[in-house]
């Protein structure tokens, strides 16, 4: 039997002023954007027993980013706000499997 050798590289990076504020203010917004979700998952399942689905909160994202408070979330990429969600999904997903 052929054996594995396990490999793993670290990489530094070191982003100008600009990159390290644009990067900030991303993981914000992601930040931002996984614990609104997973306060409407939650309200919603207490009060009413209700599952909330991803596409339910993709489009509360897009509602979001309609608002004049919550507006900022349109400046940031959309790639990392949606990982966000599908990570919400997966963790309760994986939740209500008992896993």
């Amino acid at each position: 039997m052929a054996q594995r050798v396990k490999r793993a590289f670290t990489y530094r990076f070191y982003p100008t002023p600009e990159q390290a504020e644009q990067l900030a203010r991303t993981f914000g917004c992601a930040r931002l954007v996984y614990n609104k979700a997973l306060e409407e998952r939650s309200r919603a399942y207490t009060r009413e027993g209700r599952k909330v689905s991803y596409g339910e909160s993709s489009a509360a994202l897009t509602q979001w980013k309609r608002t004049q408070e919550l507006g900022f979330l349109g400046e940031v990429s959309s790639v990392p706000l949606q990982q966000a969600l599908r990570h919400l999904q997966a963790a309760f997903t994986n939740f209500f499997a008992k896993r």
